[in-house]
């Protein structure tokens, strides 16, 4: 695609996407969008067609948290407004996902005809997504149009939130007016700022004895992690992950030491980082999943907080330093402390014992350390929320960035349809996807698109027949759901391998095939107590008892 052979909206904003690196867009056809889909199928991008609206726009999540942007193409009303609860996880959790909704002509909208799909005046779709991503154009003047997509492709980059284009279908093939390209601000810091905050943080970790990182979502987000190493081998200094930062930096790097969540970390990691006489919270946002259910022990005294736009130290605060400045500079003044600490004292194994054994059901504990033992260089593991969520916490996946989830935002029926887009953005990499049954109920019929496209998920269902963190929290009848077949959707939704995994010997023997199979889709149906829980979520359990009795 030239510049020369682009000469209407609907092109120019296909180019504009591809430029920015989408190769691929996902959706559901609709007759306000179908011009633009005609254009889409004779573009470079491909189109990969989903189950529904807003599994679209998961997908389109897990791409762009894999590719740097992702995007969606849906109808007018009853396709786009399905994609909001999707798109707000997408706002919260800092991932770029272009919105494309069609929408009635302007003509149409002019005349004010009783069209369908309509719910009010036309502007109200607009004025929704507003509240739930950084820029919103409507398409429907060809003088300014080519202008409006460069600048909410530039948005959607810069804060890396999602943004909303809507066309209407009668503007898609009407020619644009090419313009001079705008020069957008990009953020940068005060100069002096950024030095003094630098100068500052050096002096403190001079002084300090027990000094570590804290490396947060915002790292990933805004493309740090080679900083966030190089800070890390300079220094020797150790390093946790936030649960919504997990694999920010590889788990297996000599530095790692787990993920730190308060009351929910394993205890090494919780030992070292509320024991550090100096924290270097870098890209952490301390929202509630972050600090345990505020179970986490901080102390502001013994901190550096640097988040995009600010660098906290103690009780002084250096506005306009961006989180990128300040790392790298960072990375490139602090003193070298040592050599790297050994991988031997971190916190998880990779081994698990004596499994299977004959007849022993299976439990969460055992089914995570024997797919940490699993874990190839390969895989990308999409997680979904619950406790499979909580369970993940011990699991150490090899490369950076290759752990995706709904973590802070915590959206049931994320993971299924975010694995299909991670797949499409990443060919090279394997998803290894957990999943409640309550949540695969949700959006578990993109499966059937993996299997479509020649995907290969290893999908483990953790079938505790229920909602088990609602259980954990108040339990009751409202936490049951109906017993599935998981085993057996192949049978629906096309060519997958399906296993009933019972007790420890079955899920051997299924994850043994499934992890040989690579031209089909492995789903494993694992049983599980329904009191069964994780070691995070009983370490929560603990700790808010001992609250309760005073102990703590």
């Amino acid at each position: 695609m030239t510049t020369t052979e682009l000469d209407n909206i609907g092109q120019y904003l296909l180019k504009r996407l591809y430029d920015a690196g989408v190769k691929h867009i996902f959706g559901v056809p609709g007759d306000y969008v179908l011009g633009f889909y005609d254009l889409m199928a004779k573009s470079p991008i491909q189109h990969i067609g989903t189950t529904r609206e807003d599994t679209a726009a998961f997908a389109a999540d897990g791409y762009a948290r894999c590719q740097g942007m992702g995007a969606l193409a849906v109808t007018y009303g009853v396709g786009a407004l399905n994609t909001v609860n999707a798109i707000a996880g997408a706002h919260a959790e800092s991932s770029p996902v272009v919105v494309i909704s069609g929408a009635p002509g302007v003509r149409e909208q002019r005349e004010d005809p009783l069209i369908h799909h309509r719910f009010g005046p036309f502007t109200f779709q607009r004025e929704i997504f507003e509240r739930i991503t950084c820029a919103t154009v409507v398409l429907d003047d060809p003088i300014i149009a080519f202008r409006q997509i460069d600048r909410a492709i530039a948005q959607a980059r810069r804060f890396c939130k999602p943004v909303y284009i809507e066309i209407p279908r009668d503007r898609v093939m009407v020619e644009g007016y090419p313009m001079p390209a705008e020069a957008m601000d990009e953020p940068s810091s005060d100069a002096a700022a950024l030095a003094e905050a630098v100068a500052e943080t050096v002096e403190l970790m001079a002084k300090s004895v027990s000094p570590m990182i804290v490396a947060g979502v915002e790292l990933h987000r805004r493309g740090l992690q080679d900083a966030l190493v190089g800070l890390v081998e300079r220094t020797g200094l150790p390093v946790a992950a936030t649960l919504t930062g997990k694999s920010v930096i590889g788990e297996r790097h000599p530095a790692y030491r787990g993920v730190y969540e308060g009351a929910m970390s394993a205890e090494n990691a919780r030992d070292m980082v509320e024991q550090s006489d100096l924290l270097l919270m870098l890209g952490v946002t301390l929202n509630d999943v972050d600090t345990g259910v505020y179970s986490a022990r901080l102390d502001p005294q013994r901190m550096v907080r640097a988040a995009q736009n600010e660098v906290v130290i103690r009780y002084h605060r250096y506005p306009q330093v961006t989180l990128s400045d300040f790392v790298m500079a960072l990375a490139g003044s602090a003193d070298v402390r040592g050599e790297m600490p050994s991988m031997t004292t971190a916190p998880m194994a990779e081994t698990c014992p004596a499994f299977p054994e004959p007849n022993r059901p299976m439990t969460i504990t055992r089914l995570i350390e024997r797919l940490n033992q699993a874990l190839t260089e390969d895989m990308i593991v999409v997680c979904d929320v619950g406790d499979c969520l909580f369970a993940a916490i011990d699991l150490r996946v090899h490369e950076r960035s290759e752990f995706l989830a709904s973590a802070f935002y915590t959206t049931m029926g994320f993971a299924m349809p975010a694995a299909l887009g991670a797949q499409i953005a990443r060919p090279d990499r394997r998803a290894l996807v957990l999943v409640g049954d309550g949540a695969f109920q949700m959006t578990g019929t993109e499966l059937s698109t993996h299997a479509r496209f020649g995907l290969a998920p290893i999908v483990v269902v953790f079938n505790n027949r229920g909602y088990s963190t609602e259980r954990f929290i108040l339990e009751g009848a409202f936490n049951d759901i109906s017993s599935w077949r998981f085993d057996r959707l192949g049978e629906v939704f096309g060519p997958l391998k399906g296993y009933d995994a019972p007790d420890e010997e079955a899920f051997e023997k299924a994850l043994v095939e499934a992890l040989g199979n690579r031209t089909l889709p492995s789903l494993i149906n694992v049983h599980l107590s329904p009191d069964d829980v994780s070691s995070a979520l009983r370490r929560l359990a603990e700790h808010l008892q001992s609250r309760v009795k005073g102990v703590g």
